[in-house]
């Protein structure tokens, strides 16, 4: 497995952005509109940052996160060339899944989310590229 991207729940993805281009020099690498969420991949070279802006009157995971923590780092992901058996040797060394099975995710990909209660408190995605 390899880091992938960083998932960074913001109200306001724009500003965020043009930030991290000025001090960071990170290039827009894909953005789209994907279930309820703007997503703006920004390239660190090695990995991504993944800017995730709720669309008005949005809800589910990212809207939540933002009403009880506010903005911040909501996950990181670990990419994988084969999702089915990542998930396979994690639920066999214990670790609780949010998803059984991978699901379609931003870019493209299929994903998998990993229960932070059997990850030191982390939310970490699995993506298959």
């Amino acid at each position: 497995m390899r880091f992938d991207h960083a998932g960074i729940a913001t109200d306001d993805a724009d500003p965020l952005a043009e930030l991290f281009a000025e001090a960071f020099g990170t290039p827009v690498a894909h953005e789209e509109t994907f279930d309820g969420l703007r997503v703006t991949f920004l390239d660190m070279g090695n990995g991504y940052f993944e800017l995730l802006e709720p669309v008005p009157d949005a809800e589910g995971a990212i809207p939540r996160y933002l009403d009880s923590n506010g903005p911040g780092i909501h996950h990181v992901a670990l990419e994988t060339d084969d999702i089915e058996r990542a998930l396979e040797t994690v639920r066999d060394c214990g670790i609780d899944l949010i998803d059984e099975e991978p699901r379609p995710g931003a870019w493209g990909h299929d994903v998998a989310f990993l229960h932070p209660k059997s990850t030191g408190g982390v939310l970490v995605e699995l993506v298959e590229h």
